[in-house]
């Protein structure tokens, strides 16, 4: 058996031999965790191909729970592999030529692709089990909207999240304001997506954003910690999560809505907004 403690890329990428491209999956037996570290090339962003990656692995994780000799998920952890990177985000590159083309369409399937697989990670799948964000890197724009879409974040000190979109004169429109204003209020969570600044997770903690705040390093070791609490309570820990589930309904055609609105506001920006995305897609590339 392996030991959390040990480095994570080695001690998950050799576990499992995975159809994925841009995704390698575990699967742990003692606590039915699935974990799924993120590693999408050229850019640790969502690609279509990351998308694609993760909703055909949800696929299979809920034909699984269905069977009766299929394994028994109880947990399902999102992470990164890409070393101090969770996810950068939008893919930056494709939204510059989708807007230059003027391709409302193909925006519009793009994020449609991003909130059907978020929207799936918020009502875990629709299934008795509990997700999980395990952020050890870099979460900016869609990146911290996937790590907010989860019942519990969890992030290393240090790490840095945010919504840097204003910066090219645009907001995150796939779910960020939905979780956010749930989580810390509408005021704040306007205040942080106009503001574009990135925020550590020991600052996101002392604002009830990040649940869990776990040493430099210690990222997975706080995952099983967390969930041998919940297997002890375990009766508890599923009625609270029922209850804030209650508490804060998101329905997919609020989140389609929103959608919506960003892909129109997507086809307004000018060539300086453009010239913005151009450099910060060489930034994406040069991590």
């Amino acid at each position: 058996m392996y030991s959390l403690a040990s480095d994570r890329v080695s001690a998950f990428q050799v576990s499992e031999n995975t159809p994925y491209r841009h995704l390698t999956t575990h699967y742990e037996e003692k606590y039915g965790i699935g974990w799924y570290f993120m590693h999408a090339s050229p850019r640790p962003c969502f690609n279509p191909e990351l998308l694609q990656d993760i909703d055909q692995w949800f696929a299979c994780v809920r034909q699984e729970q269905d069977s009766e000799v299929g394994r028994d998920y109880r947990y399902l952890v999102l992470a990164s592999d890409v070393d101090g990177v969770f996810n950068l985000g939008g893919d930056l590159d494709l939204f510059r030529s989708l807007i230059a083309a003027g391709d409302y369409d193909g925006l519009l399937d793009y994020a449609k692709a991003c909130i059907n697989v978020l929207y799936q990670n918020i009502v875990h799948l629709e299934r008795d089990l509990t997700t999980i964000s395990l952020v050890q890197g870099d979460a900016l724009g869609g990146g911290f909207e996937a790590a907010l879409s989860s019942n519990v974040l969890i992030a290393e000190r240090g790490t840095r999240m945010g919504l840097p979109e204003i910066l090219f004169n645009l907001f995150p429109g796939m779910g960020a304001y939905s979780l956010l204003s749930r989580r810390i209020g509408a005021a704040r969570a306007e205040q942080m997506i106009l503001g574009g600044q990135l925020y550590t997770a020991e600052e996101l903690h002392e604002m009830g954003v990040v649940d869990i705040l776990a040493e430099k390093g210690e990222g997975e070791l706080a995952v099983l910690e967390y969930i041998k609490r919940a297997e002890r309570a375990a009766n508890g820990y599923r009625a609270m999560r029922e209850v804030r589930d209650a508490c804060n309904t998101l329905d997919y055609r609020e989140l389609l809505d929103i959608t919506k609105v960003w892909v129109e506001a997507a086809l307004r920006l000018g060539k300086r907004d453009l010239r913005m995305m151009e450099r910060l897609v060489s930034r994406q590339n040069a991590r």
